[in-house]
C-alpha cells in the first residue's frame, strides 16, 4: 500500500503539471455538452421548400404559411410549373416539391376532399422521410382546422381518431436523449484515449527503464496508472451531469448513484483497453492512433448515433463486445426511463466481464524487466 501510494502522488503530479491537461479536463465536458446536443439532432431543420400554388386563394396561402412558419421548412422558390420545381430538386436547391391543384379551395369547402402532390429529394434519407412526415402532419394538422372552423365532416378525415403518446419523452425533446451518450462518450476519452497515453509517456521519457528496476510488482504499478483516470473520469460526470441540468435543464428520472455505481466498472474497463494500447504502443502518437482507429469504431457501433436494431446482423454481433453500447443503454434508461439496478443488471455482467479480461490482459501483456 505505501508503494501504490507513493506511486499515486507521482501520476497527480505529473497530471497536474500538465496545463494542456488541466485544461481538458475542466474544459472538454463544458464545451462537448454547450455544442454537440445543438450539432447531432435528430431532428431536420431548415428543409427546402419549392411550393406550386395553382390555386393562389386563402386557404392555399393559408397552407404555405403554416407549413413555413413550423419552423422545419425555409421556402425556396414559387415555381409555376411541376418542370420549374424540379430544376430546384435537379440542382439540390429544394428537398421537398408541393404543388397544390387548381380549385383546391373550391373543392375544400364545396366538394370537402382535395388532393395535393409532394415530391421528394430522396438522396439524403433521412431529410426526405423525416420532411415528408413533417409535411403530412402540418397538411392533416391544417384539414382539421378547416374541419372545426366549417363545422363540416370531411373525406379527409378518418373516422377512427388517433390519439399518440410518446411514452418516457412525450415532447420528443431530443436532447434527454443525445446528451447522457454525449457523458459516455466524455468519460470514454479519459478512460481510453488519456490512459492509453500513460504508459508511452514514461517509455518516451525514459522512466520507464528506472521503474523496471524497482521491486513494483505488475499490479501495483498498472493499479497506479489506473487510479487517477478513475478520479478523473468521475470528476468529468459530475462536470458532466452538473452542466446537464444547469444547460438543459436535465435530470436523470432514476437514481443517479447507479450511474456512480456503472460507471466504476465501466471506468475499469476502458481504462484497461487503454493501457493495453500503451503496453503496445512505443510512440504518443502511435498510442493515440490506435486508440482514436478502435474509439471510432466503437462509438458508430454503440447505438449512439444509429440505432442498434437498424444495423446489419454482423454489425449487431459486433456490438455485442463494445463496452461504450452497455453503457449508453444504461444512463438512457436511467436519465429517461427511470429504471432501477435490476433492469439494467445485463449491462452490468457484461461490463464487468470486459472489466476483469482487459484489466487481466493489462497486466500481463506489460513487460517488466526484473
Amino acid at each position: 500500500m505505501r508503494t501504490l501510494k507513493f506511486l499515486l502522488q507521482k501520476e497527480f503530479l505529473q497530471i497536474f503539471r500538465d496545463k494542456t491537461m488541466l485544461r481538458i479536463i475542466l474544459m472538454m465536458p463544458l464545451i462537448q455538452l454547450l455544442i454537440f446536443p445543438w450539432a447531432a439532432t435528430f431532428e431536420q431543420r431548415n428543409i427546402s421548400l419549392s411550393v406550386i400554388d395553382n390555386d393562389k386563394s386563402t386557404l392555399s396561402k393559408q397552407l404555405i404559411e403554416k407549413a413555413i412558419s413550423s419552423g422545419y421548412f425555409k421556402l425556396t422558390d414559387y415555381s409555376d410549373s411541376y418542370e420549374e420545381a424540379m430544376i430546384s430538386i435537379e440542382q439540390n436547391t429544394a428537398d421537398l416539391i408541393l404543388e397544390i391543384p387548381r380549385n383546391f379551395e373550391n373543392d375544400l369547402i364545396k366538394e370537402q376532399s382535395s388532393g395535393l402532390m409532394l415530391s421528394v429529394n430522396a438522396i439524403n434519407g433521412q431529410k426526405a422521410s423525416l420532411g415528408s412526415n413533417y409535411i403530412s402532419q402540418i397538411i392533416t394538422d391544417f384539414n382539421r382546422d378547416i374541419i372545426s372552423s366549417t363545422g363540416q365532416s370531411s373525406s379527409l378525415t378518418n373516422n377512427i381518431e388517433v390519439s399518440t403518446y410518446f411514452r418516457y419523452n412525450p415532447e420528443m425533446n431530443y436532447r434527454i436523449f443525445m446528451v447522457p451518450a454525449i457523458l459516455v462518450l466524455l468519460i470514454t476519452i479519459i478512460g481510453g484515449m488519456l490512459s492509453a497515453l500513460n504508459i508511452v509517456r514514461e517509455k518516451e521519457k525514459g522512466t520507464m527503464e528506472q521503474i523496471n528496476v524497482t521491486p513494483i510488482g505488475k499490479a501495483t504499478f498498472i493499479l497506479s496508472k489506473l487510479i487517477p483516470f478513475w478520479i478523473i473520469g468521475y470528476v468529468m460526470l459530475t462536470i458532466g451531469l452538473i452542466a446537464s441540468w444547469l444547460m438543459y435543464g436535465l435530470i436523470p428520472a432514476g437514481n443517479i448513484l447507479i450511474i456512480y455505481f456503472f460507471s466504476f466498472f465501466y471506468l475499469l474497463a476502458f481504462s484497461g483497453i487503454g493501457l493495453i494500447i500503451s503496453n503496445y504502443s512505443e510512440t504518443q502518437q502511435q498510442a493515440m492512433l490506435i486508440a482514436f482507429f478502435f474509439m471510432l469504431i466503437f462509438v458508430l457501433l454503440s447505438g449512439m448515433l444509429t440505432p442498434i436494431s437498424s444495423m446489419p446482423q454482423w454489425a449487431q454481433m459486433l456490438t455485442l463486445i463494445n463496452p461504450i453500447r452497455y453503457f449508453i443503454e444504461v444512463i438512457r434508461l436511467i436519465f429517461i426511463k427511470g429504471s432501477g439496478l435490476f433492469d439494467i443488471l445485463p449491462q452490468l455482467f457484461a461490463t464487468i466481464g470486459f472489466a476483469i479480461v482487459c484489466n487481466i490482459w493489462a497486466i500481463l501483456s506489460y513487460k517488466k524487466t526484473n
